[in-house]
């Protein structure tokens, strides 16, 4: 990934996810600053590269979708992680 050195985000989108969520899509670059995993994100055809990224703020692991435009990163969407996806992302113990 380049190196990025903005992140943006459609505020009516941010007030959506807020109602929804719980959650601000300002707190996304929260996800970036430690291990994170990141896989494209090829569900559908977005008209854009999309990507997903499994990272954790406090702990807690959290879902983002992103796109990288040149050295800006678009937030998409921001949510906690499901069981599944915790379960998935939990190292697992080998003792």
């Amino acid at each position: 990934m380049l190196p990025v050195m903005e992140y943006e985000f459609d505020p009516a989108k941010d007030a959506r996810n807020i109602a929804e969520r719980g959650l601000s899509l300002a707190l996304a670059p929260y996800v970036f600053e430690g291990l994170v995993h990141v896989a494209d994100d090829d569900r559908r055809d977005y008209g854009e590269r999309r990507q997903i990224a499994y990272g954790l703020i406090r702990g807690r692991l959290f879902v983002c979708i992103f796109t990288d435009r040149g050295e800006i990163r678009r937030i998409v969407s921001l949510r906690k992680a499901n069981s599944r996806e915790v379960k998935a992302y939990a190292p697992k113990d080998h003792a």
